[in-house]
């Protein structure tokens, strides 16, 4: 009930009245395409699907109603306020393929209906028993379905719990605490606290629902990587990939320069992802793609034997191409506006510029090839591609 409490005081994230923008994206087809083929790389492209969105807060599941017209959406959250938010949303919008209730998740059972994708985004973390909330979440997940979690990381947000514990400390408390007294305060934090940077970056800090969310919520926990893997794995999940996988990678970025030696190459993925985890020292939150354990179709990309050869690449919506002030002998310079960590660029060598232009969501990468002694250089540039979540690809069986 305190956590009920505190968000019918700070609803979160803060409310909004326009999806204007939202809007506008969602006429795209290739953009829904793309997030189609991020969760079911191996399935046919479809827009009727059914996703719940669980801790939808104010505005999550109209957006998603928005950007989804032909799918059936359904939104629950146990605040009251974000509910009627959301409800307005819909009114304004005319979203009548939204659904929403007042619910919390543990009892998503009780809306009697299964899910082809689950979106539970910011809100496990906060439960008194996370793991019944992840099992009811998958209890009406799909045999096939796909499932998106955000939960918070501990490492990053070092500085967060810090402050934390000085609000306990000095008996600062949600609602009764002046959050603008605290929010002067924190402009007196020394440069070097951890949390100072976080505070010139996040706009979370810049609302008052924000700032008592990151500091004054009266329940919040954090997994690092091998405890996430752990808690998808005894709740009956599977790990399928992270949903921006660069910064884990030891193929992009800064991960890319550390010595041979170092990089653990022989090590499984998780290991990989843990130690990347570890070394970048500043992942505020894990945001994963997860199945259900009993899925005998795991989608799976793979560059391991010639079944690359007939995937069809799209491009992400958030990928841009530098064409200048590049260094000696590189075509192109690709980034991904998603990323928050600006060390993950990859150069595109003259050779491969061809490829990357031929790209067009319609052509599998063996009708890109002119010739068989291409395949070793297309297969390293489109594993790197992807790995820089500068594709995704529709690996669906063709005709």
């Amino acid at each position: 009930m305190e956590v009920q409490a505190f968000y019918e005081r700070y609803p979160y994230p803060p409310p909004i009245d326009d999806l204007d923008a939202t809007r506008r994206r969602s006429q795209d087809r290739e953009r829904r395409r793309a997030e189609f083929h991020l969760f079911w790389p191996t399935r046919a492209y479809r827009e009727d699907c059914s996703i719940l969105v669980a801790g939808c807060g104010t505005s999550q599941a109209a957006k998603y109603a928005i950007r989804w017209p032909a799918a059936r959406i359904t939104g629950i959250d146990f605040s009251a306020t974000s509910v009627e938010h959301t409800a307005q949303l819909k009114r304004k919008y005319q979203l009548d393929n939204l659904l929403i209730e007042q619910l919390p998740l543990e009892r998503v059972g009780e809306l009697g209906k299964t899910f082809d994708q689950v979106i539970c985004t910011g809100v496990l973390h906060h439960l008194p028993d996370p793991a019944v909330g992840l099992r009811a979440l998958r209890s009406v997940l799909e045999p096939q379905g796909a499932m998106h979690l955000m939960v918070y990381a501990p490492y990053g947000r070092s500085g967060i719990y810090m402050l934390q514990e000085f609000c306990r400390r000095i008996g600062f408390r949600a609602p009764e605490g002046d959050t603008g007294a605290l929010l002067a305060a924190l402009k007196a934090l020394p440069a070097t606290h951890p949390l100072t940077r976080l505070l010139h970056e996040a706009p979370d800090f810049r609302s008052e629902a924000g700032l008592a969310d990151a500091l004054l919520h009266p329940q919040d926990r954090a997994y690092s990587v091998p405890q996430l893997f752990e808690f998808l794995r005894v709740n009956g999940l599977a790990f399928g990939r992270w949903l921006r996988q660069a910064p884990y990678s030891l193929q992009a970025g800064l991960m890319s320069r550390i010595p041979g030696a170092l990089r653990a190459a022989n090590r499984s993925l998780e290991d990989q992802y843990a130690a990347a985890e570890l070394f970048r020292g500043n992942m505020m939150r894990h945001s994963a793609i997860a199945y259900r354990d009993d899925n005998t179709g795991m989608p799976r990309v793979s560059f391991d034997d010639e079944a690359w050869l007939g995937y069809v690449p799209i491009r992400g919506p958030d990928t841009v191409t530098v064409r200048e002030r590049l260094p000696p002998g590189v075509a192109a310079m690709l980034i991904n506006r998603a990323h928050s960590h600006t060390d993950i660029v990859l150069p595109i060598h003259p050779r491969e510029a061809r490829w990357l232009e031929a790209i067009d969501g319609k052509r599998a990468i063996r009708e890109m090839l002119a010739s068989e002694a291409e395949r070793d250089a297309a297969r390293s540039l489109f594993e790197r591609l992807w790995w820089h979540d500068q594709v995704v690809f529709d690996a669906a069986p063709r005709g």
